[in-house]
């Protein structure tokens, strides 16, 4: 079942805290034990008393200092166990939890883009702190009483056999009894919770998305939708929470009833066997102790299996994730080939999606190093997906991309990336200080650096009006700038990173006419000596290129310069002919730059 196939596997995903969770195991085991050997020990007493009786005599402490030596030590034992398991296995679980959510976290920032446009992040969030509080729990749980019971149910009650296995075969029979009834509950409930957990899931998400576009909520006067939205999905939720409630009220009622028609039948057999003197009076109470003990075992196994399928979707969701392989990695052998050149060149590159629709469709090109290449084309024409293939966003499926001769898989994805600036057309910034976004691109830059970075990017000025400015916190995805500060800061990003090779893609739409102007002559000295990649649909923005690549269904149909490619009059000329008359309404006939 799921249900074990999980559990399982959070306990394997114990790693480094292997050796505690052995003693622990150890511990428990010597306490299960312990609680076995106090009933036994209990009847024997009960045994000796009755005996002495029978004979009309008085009993000898002698006789009975060495059972209830025994009794003592097993209860002392019992007591520092317990000790040991509740304050160790709580630091297990705790350690573990943080532990496995920096491993899902690391997992997670390796995964390719095309998984995060695929998932919401609220739910990878959702799923993290769920999925790691969880396992803390099952953890701890599994230490605390599950291993102990388990124990007592599987090992030390086929045991009790040797004691007098006419009570014993009983006391198995309904325990057996008693797990089937549960085990059948657990079986019509765990998919009806799957479908519970989906809910939730849809929960967080719209929750999440109408917070991260509060803006938009309020200028559209979607706040009443929004709620009505949330509270139809919670309906929802609480419909298919329902009949799981009630299969679990069942099963807590069927508890109490096996409670009560276990000891009554141990007692009501003991009796019997006891009056054909095939048990003692002290085998009766023995188990009529085992009884009450695996009972209430049994109720916390119960209460624990009612509780963990709460949570197997949310840790299904979480392996999900985890069992998610990124789509590029290093091969074996990759080497770190230190600072590059910036000589890029793209051989014969093929690269699809979906292995239906082609993005990039045998593309060749050699850039030198130093040069500025800007690619141009419609939306969708395959112009990013080209420059994500040379950051390694994907691998191509065909062909082979290399920078300064060397193959970018025979490279260490991490080395490669520190040899590529990149600036997004949508500039992504944390909701940190302006200097920590910028540290991102160099953690240990200078105060010199920095300075000249912002420089470049032409936000010297605003940064300074800022009220603790570089310590002003920008807000979640820097909200607390307008769209034209955020890109320059973005820039400067980059620009701090001090790479050979830089890609802009769409890096100037959200800059106003004159601050565009401004950074594209700082733009021009900040990128001589670099290979600079450029994606622009405002074709004025590349009119100083070395050259132009013009895209078309994933296909280079045109290169050259700006004025060999209107010159030529081809697509790139009915581009420039189209946005300049649109822009400027100027003559086809005129310059297109201006």
């Amino acid at each position: 079942m799921q249900f074990f196939r999980v559990y399982i596997r959070v306990l394997r995903l114990l790693g480094s805290e292997a050796i505690l969770a052995l003693v622990l195991v150890a511990a428990n085991l010597g306490l299960a034990i312990a609680q076995f050997a106090e009933p036994i020990l209990f009847g024997r007493i009960i045994d000796k008393l009755a005996t002495a009786q029978s004979e009309s005599r008085a009993v000898q402490w002698n006789e009975l200092v060495p059972l209830l030596g025994a009794w003592i030590g097993f209860g002392l034992f019992t007591i520092l166990a317990a000790v040991l398991v509740a304050l160790h296995a709580d630091r297990l679980s705790h350690r573990r939890r943080l532990g496995i959510m920096a491993e899902y976290f690391e997992h997670v920032l390796h995964l390719p883009l095309g998984f995060h446009t695929s998932v919401h992040s609220g739910r990878l969030l959702k799923t993290m702190l769920d999925g790691a509080s969880n396992m803390a729990s099952v953890w701890l749980n599994f230490f605390r009483e599950n291993c102990a019971s388990f124990v007592a149910v599987f090992i030390l009650l086929p045991l009790s056999l040797f004691i007098n296995w006419r009570l014993a075969s009983l006391l198995m029979v309904l325990v057996g009894l008693f797990g089937i009834l549960t085990a059948f509950i657990l079986k019509r409930t765990e998919g009806m919770q799957g479908k519970v957990e989906q809910y939730h899931t849809d929960l967080a998400e719209r929750a999440s998305d109408a917070l991260g576009n509060i803006a938009v909520i309020q200028s559209f006067t979607r706040i009443e939708a929004e709620t009505s939205a949330l509270r139809q999905v919670s309906r929802a939720l609480l419909d298919a929470q329902m009949p799981v409630l009630s299969w679990w009220a069942l099963a807590a009622v069927a508890t109490r009833a096996s409670a009560t028609l276990t000891l009554l039948g141990i007692f009501l057999l003991g009796v019997s066997l006891h009056l054909n003197g095939l048990a003692t009076i002290g085998e009766i109470v023995t188990f009529m102790s085992f009884a009450t003990m695996l009972i209430g075992r049994l109720e916390q196994v119960v209460g624990f299996i009612n509780w963990i399928l709460l949570i197997v979707p949310k840790l299904e969701d979480f392996f999900e994730v985890l069992d998610t392989k990124p789509a590029v990695g290093d091969r074996p052998g990759a080497v770190d080939p230190g600072r590059l050149q910036g000589h890029v060149a793209f051989e014969h590159v093929t690269f699809t999606y979906d292995k239906r629709r082609i993005a990039v469709n045998d593309v060749s090109f050699d850039v030198a190093a130093g040069q500025t290449i800007a690619l141009v084309g419609s939306t969708g024409s395959g112009k990013s997906t080209t420059l994500g293939l040379l950051h390694r966003v994907f691998d191509p499926n065909e062909g082979r991309i290399t920078i300064d001769g060397m193959d970018l898989r025979d490279m260490t994805l991490q080395s490669l990336r520190r040899n590529i600036g990149v600036v997004f057309q949508e500039p992504m910034l944390f909701a940190r200080s302006i200097e920590e976004n910028l540290r991102v691109g160099k953690p240990d830059a200078t105060d010199e650096e920095i300075a000249l970075a912002i420089e470049r990017a032409q936000a010297t000025d605003f940064i300074a009006q800022q009220t603790d400015g570089l310590k002003t916190i920008v807000g979640e995805r820097g909200r607390s700038l307008s769209g034209g500060e955020r890109q320059r800061v973005s820039i400067a990003r980059a620009l701090l990173k001090d790479p050979p090779i830089l890609i802009f893609d769409e890096a100037t739409s959200a800059l106003d006419a004159t601050t565009e102007k401004q950074l594209q002559a700082a733009l021009e000295a900040a990128t001589k000596g670099r290979t600079t990649f450029v994606i622009a649909h405002r074709l004025a923005t590349i009119r100083n290129a070395d050259r132009i690549i013009v895209f078309d269904q994933g296909r280079v149909i045109e290169t050259g310069s700006f004025d060999e490619l209107v010159a030529r009059n081809g697509r790139f000329a009915a581009l420039a002919r189209a946005q300049f008359m649109a822009g400027a309404g100027t003559a086809p006939s005129q310059n297109p730059a201006e």
